[in-house]
């Protein structure tokens, strides 16, 4: 079990969003309402204030209608509605409906998902300012369902986001740039299909950017009989000299071990921050259950010098999903056990860590410094 930790809340959710301010408002007459306020990527900003980069997944009040289900896309600088008839389409899960009849596994999205900067207090736990004219939408074809999770690592006097862009051409990953951690310029596609939770080191080794990245896929090569490793999604490494150009690294990096259901599914989730004991990295977990699964979040380090080479893995989990926070908007719940984490600041003699909640809102927890050296874990 995750132990508890004194400053640990809900900082901002669906309720905190202005859709009048919204890239979607006007576009269409169907009524939205926002299904998460989710997944924050967190920097610091020079000021001092944290600024969270907030997925919002605006979706449709009611998305059923004349035996079709809808979905929301970007074309042409418009925001759309598609219908799907509903007797080809699987909605067991809330969060995309299944398209049936073809020899693929082919999905649409219930929301479209836009990126939101929410200024916060240095502490991160008071909201300071939103900036709805700061906000990152899709702007391409690549990006006609949406633009997902923003992880944000600053190296040296430049900020950069990946984010998840999502169209049936690719599910590719995207890089925006500044100068400042509030205003952003898309720089491009940097990983190309269904490569997801890529997670730039707020630093470079000689000379050189890294990255965690996490290809997708439907089939996977088994490890061997008796081996420590399951197969299946893992975190890989990458570098670049320029952090538009990626070469995937040729050893591996964090695998889910075959001794616990708990990391059956992983993948990233802060970007890696560097520590007296080598880079620190936060990451995910899933245990299956039903749907969706369990997310818990891992700490590992790494090595300062060639980060694919494994120092630490603490086997308890940092943090849990918890429904005593969210038991406020228990009627807002459309899925449970989530806990998404995806950004982490220095507090001082803390980190605060920042994640997403049920799918839901934003969560902020500061977990002290001490907790991550090995001779504590």
């Amino acid at each position: 079990m995750a132990e508890p930790f004194a400053v640990d809340r809900l900082v901002f959710g669906p309720d905190d969003v202005d859709l009048s301010r919204s890239p979607l408002a006007g576009h269409f007459a169907a009524e939205t309402y926002v299904l998460g306020a989710f997944n924050p990527g967190l920097t610091r900003l020079p000021g001092g204030h944290l600024l969270m980069m907030v997925r919002v997944a605006e979706a449709l009040r009611d998305p059923v209608a004349g035996g079709h289900v809808h979905c929301i896309r970007w074309a042409s600088g418009r925001y759309l509605l598609d219908a799907w008839p509903l007797d080809l389409c699987d909605t067991a899960d809330p969060r995309k409906f299944l398209v049936r009849g073809g020899a693929w596994r082919v999905m649409a999205l219930t929301s479209l998902s836009w990126i939101l900067p929410v200024e916060l207090s240095e502490d991160g736990l008071d909201v300071v300012a939103v900036h709805y004219d700061c906000a990152v939408a899709p702007h391409a074809d690549f990006q006609c369902y949406g633009v997902e999770d923003a992880r944000i690592s600053r190296v040296a006097d430049r900020w950069l986001m990946t984010t998840c862009s999502v169209s049936p051409e690719r599910h590719s990953t995207t890089l925006y740039s500044s100068t400042n951690g509030l205003d952003w310029q898309f720089e491009d596609i940097v990983l190309d299909h269904q490569n997801k939770d890529m997670l730039i080191f707020e630093g470079r080794i000689d000379g050189q950017y890294w990255a965690q990245t996490r290809p997708l896929g439907d089939l996977y090569f088994t490890y061997p009989p008796g081996s420590e490793w399951r197969a299946g999604p893992s975190i890989n490494l990458a570098t670049s000299p320029d952090a538009l150009h990626w070469k995937p690294h040729r050893a591996p990096g964090l695998r889910p071990h075959a001794a616990t259901v708990a990391n059956a599914r992983m993948g990233g989730g802060t970007p890696p921050i560097l520590t007296d004991d080598g880079w620190l990295t936060l990451w995910h977990g899933v245990e299956p259950k039903e749907i969706v699964g369990i997310y818990r979040t891992y700490w590992s380090l790494l090595d300062r010098d060639d980060p694919s080479k494994l120092i630490h893995t603490a086997p308890e989990p940092l943090l849990e999903a918890a429904p005593e926070l969210t038991r406020p908007l228990e009627d807002r719940l459309y899925v449970r056990d989530v806990v998404f984490t995806t950004g982490i600041a220095d507090g001082g003699d803390h980190y605060i860590v920042a994640s997403g909640e049920a799918d839901l809102a934003c969560r902020i927890t500061h977990v002290p410094k001490a907790h991550f050296s090995i001779g504590s874990a």
